[in-house]
């Protein structure tokens, strides 16, 4: 295939659901692109992420101050705009495809770094290869992020270790709260997050508990189908031996059956099935069952959206993430996805490497057996071991008036290019 030569402009997007570190590796993007200027003319952003670059929707990043910039790394949300539109595969819709390459062309972008999970990692692969065979050449780097952790190959994803910190420290607050009250009122509380496959958010609440301040934490994960009677034997052992008990639930928990316990028989963009509400069935058996007074709650966006407790090492990889997708990109390395790699544990160690995209995409790490504990109800203390270090160090946002201080880009538009728009499906 034909190779890159002289400087080329960039183009970068955010997808899927957002994190509380998914605009530090923006700017570590943004801020490393600056620094090449010999190969990276302007790097441009999609608005609302693919959706911005097939329908010639870009903003002009060059516009952003270093201020801006800098407070973007401690800034939530996707600052850009993000989607869940999914892009079908080539035989079944080659013109979206076709699309990109043509903005592409239109604004001589020879990068494209795209922000996102499993399903972003597979768009950027065809993309890829696309651009391989219409003969314009792209270089396309994945930048890994999502809350699920499940992404393979990499020790962690960026935007995890912030929401397992969110989960910890919700989880050990809440269960303070019940055992304050328990002996006149409610005795079970049960929290709802995120995880339609994966238990890695769940099993966050597991670190709630420690040998310092020991609590009854049930958990529910995805990857251990649901035993009524076994989850409610221990959660009426916790309520009578410690007076209360706290229920961590995963929105993906399924039945003996193989059926989530909270399909509402939705589909969302990526033709996942819509999710939600697995808190209030969990706490209605316990009411219904053991006749106790109980009450739920669900994380939702909360626990993705909260950087003001960000963990400061979630934050620091998230950047370097950003920083390594340009740093492989200008070394001609294409279809790839930087990493983390832990070195040891403890001290806690890690670097950046990098994977192949063919070896990421479509691909989803579950919880390993070994980090469950046997009888599915907890964490063991490989899985704590693992856990531990992710959500260490506080990254706090500057404050004034008592509220976090986050920035609102420009975001400037660039003039459009092509005569013809393009209807998105």
């Amino acid at each position: 295939m034909a190779k890159l030569s002289g400087i080329r402009n960039a183009l970068y997007a955010q997808s899927g659901g957002v994190t509380a570190v998914i605009n530090a590796s923006a700017a570590g993007i943004i801020e490393t692109a600056r620094r090449h200027r010999n190969r990276i003319g302007k790097l441009y952003a999609g608005r609302d992420g693919i959706i911005g670059a097939l329908t010639e929707d870009l903003i002009d990043t060059g516009k952003e101050s270093r201020a801006a910039l800098k407070a973007l790394r401690h800034t939530p949300s996707g600052a850009f705009g993000s989607c869940r539109y999914k892009l079908k595969g080539l035989d079944q819709n080659r013109a979206e495809y076709e699309r990109l390459i043509e903005v592409f062309r239109a604004h001589d972008i020879g990068y494209f770094f795209y922000n996102g999970g499993g399903d972003s990692a597979d768009t950027c692969l065809k993309v890829s290869q696309l651009s391989e065979t219409m003969g314009y050449p792209i270089t396309c780097v994945h930048v890994p992020k999502t809350v699920d952790n499940d992404l393979p190959i990499t020790d962690c994803c960026p935007g995890f270790g912030s929401v397992a910190k969110y989960v910890a420290v919700s989880t050990r607050e809440a269960s303070l709260d019940v055992a304050s009250m328990c002996r006149t009122s409610t005795k079970v509380f049960v929290l709802e997050v995120m995880g339609r496959h994966a238990g890695w958010i769940a099993a966050a609440g597991g670190l709630a508990s420690d040998k310092d301040l020991e609590l009854p934490i049930v958990i529910l994960f995805p990857e251990v189908a649901f035993d009524q009677e076994r989850f409610l034997a221990r959660v009426e052992a916790n309520v009578a031996r410690y007076g209360y008990c706290s229920v961590v639930v995963s929105e993906g928990v399924r039945g003996p059956d193989g059926k989530f316990l909270s399909d509402q028989g939705l589909r969302d963009a990526f033709g996942h099935a819509q999710l939600g509400g697995v808190a209030p069935v969990i706490a209605s058996l316990v009411r219904e069952k053991l006749k106790v007074k109980y009450h739920w709650a669900v994380a939702d966006y909360l626990q993705r959206a909260a950087r003001h407790i960000a963990s400061k090492t979630d934050v620091n990889q998230a950047y370097a993430v950003g920083k390594a997708a340009v740093e492989l990109a200008v070394k001609g390395r294409n279809s790839v996805m930087p990493t983390i790699v832990r070195k040891s544990s403890s001290p806690y160690r890690w670097a950046v490497g990098v994977a192949e995209l063919e070896d990421v995409a479509n691909r989803e790490k579950m919880m390993p057996r070994d980090f469950i504990t046997e009888d599915g109800l907890g964490i063991t203390r490989k899985c704590r071991g693992y856990l531990a270090p992710l959500i260490q160090g506080e990254d706090y946002p500057p404050y004034r008036n008592g509220l976090p201080l986050y920035v609102r880009l420009k975001n400037a538009p660039v003039k459009k290019r092509l005569r013809t728009g393009f209807a998105l499906k």
